[in-house]
C-alpha cells in the first residue's frame, strides 16, 4: 500500500530529489511556454486571440512560479535567482517549447495545444498522487489549464477543417511539431521513484495517454501525423536548440545586470 506523505518533509533524500527533477521540468515548460505565448502579445491576428493568448500565457507563468515555489521549499534557490540566474545546460524544458514560432501562427496554436493536452495529463496524474502539496496545488491548477484545452478544442478543427490554407499551415506545423512534442515524455532518472511513490505517472503511459487524445482531435481536424515520428529528446537533460539560448538572452538581461538588485 502506497503511504500518503502529508507534507514536504514527508520525502525521503532519494524521493525528494526525484521530485525536484519533476518539479523543475513542470517549471521550466511552463515558464518558456508562457514567454512564448506572450510573444503574440499585439501581434495576434485577431484581437479576442491577442487577448487570449496574452491570458494564457500570464496562466502558464503563474503555474510555473508556483512550482519554483515548491522548489524553494524544497531547498532550491529562490524563483527569481532560478528563473533568472541558471545558465542554459541548467534548464530541464522540453524542446516544444523552446522553439521560437516566427510569427507562425499556425505552428504557435499546435504548439500551445499539445502543451496543453499534456500538462493536463501530468496535473491530473499529480492530483491523484500521493505527495498532499503537490496534489492540491495541481487540483488548484487543474482549474485554469482547462479554459486552456477548451481553446485548443475550438481552433484545431476550425482550422484543420477551414480552407485549402488554413489546413496545409495546420498541417505542416503538425509535422514539425509531433516528434518534439513526443520529446515532452523524455524519461529521467526520476521516474522510477515517482511511480513507486505513487507521486506521479510514468512518461511512457502519460505518453500513451497524451497521443490517444491528441490523436482523436487531430482526426476530427482532418489532421494526420506520422506514426513513425522520433521523439526529440534532450531537453530534460540540458540539451537545447538555439531558440532557447536566444530566449534567455533576452530574459535575463536586466536581472545580469545587477543580480543583487531589488525592485
Amino acid at each position: 500500500m502506497i503511504a500518503t506523505m502529508e507534507t514536504l518533509n514527508d520525502l525521503d533524500a532519494p524521493t525528494k530529489s526525484a521530485v525536484i527533477d519533476l518539479l523543475y521540468r513542470l517549471a521550466d515548460d511552463a515558464i518558456i511556454i508562457g514567454h512564448r505565448g506572450s510573444e503574440w502579445t499585439g501581434f495576434a491576428p485577431i484581437l479576442e486571440e491577442d487577448i487570449a493568448f496574452s491570458s494564457m500565457a500570464q496562466d502558464d507563468m503563474g503555474h510555473a512560479l508556483t512550482f519554483y515555489q515548491m522548489l524553494h521549499e524544497l531547498g532550491e534557490p529562490d524563483p527569481d535567482t532560478n528563473v533568472f540566474g541558471r545558465k542554459l545546460e541548467q534548464w530541464k524544458c522540453a524542446s516544444l517549447v523552446s522553439l521560437c514560432s516566427k510569427r507562425d501562427w499556425a505552428k504557435s496554436l499546435v504548439r500551445k495545444y499539445f502543451y496543453d493536452v499534456a500538462e493536463s495529463l501530468r496535473l491530473e496524474s499529480l492530483a491523484q498522487g500521493s505527495l498532499v502539496p503537490l496534489a492540491q496545488l495541481a487540483r488548484k491548477l487543474s482549474s485554469e489549464k482547462k479554459y486552456h484545452l477548451m481553446h485548443g478544442h475550438m481552433w484545431m478543427p476550425r482550422l484543420g477543417q477551414g480552407t485549402d490554407e488554413s489546413h496545409q499551415l495546420m498541417q505542416d506545423a503538425v509535422d514539425t511539431l509531433y516528434p518534439h512534442a513526443l520529446g515532452m515524455f523524455e524519461s529521467t532518472g526520476a521516474d522510477d521513484l515517482l511511480d513507486q511513490a505513487g507521486i506521479f505517472l510514468r512518461e511512457d503511459e502519460l505518453r500513451k495517454r497524451w497521443v490517444a487524445a491528441v490523436d482523436k482531435v487531430l482526426g476530427e481536424s482532418s489532421l494526420k501525423i506520422n506514426a513513425k515520428a522520433s521523439p526529440v529528446y534532450g531537453g530534460r537533460s540540458g540539451k537545447h536548440p538555439d531558440d532557447l539560448a536566444t530566449l534567455l538572452d533576452g530574459m535575463q538581461l536586466v536581472y545580469k545586470l545587477d543580480p543583487s538588485a531589488k525592485w
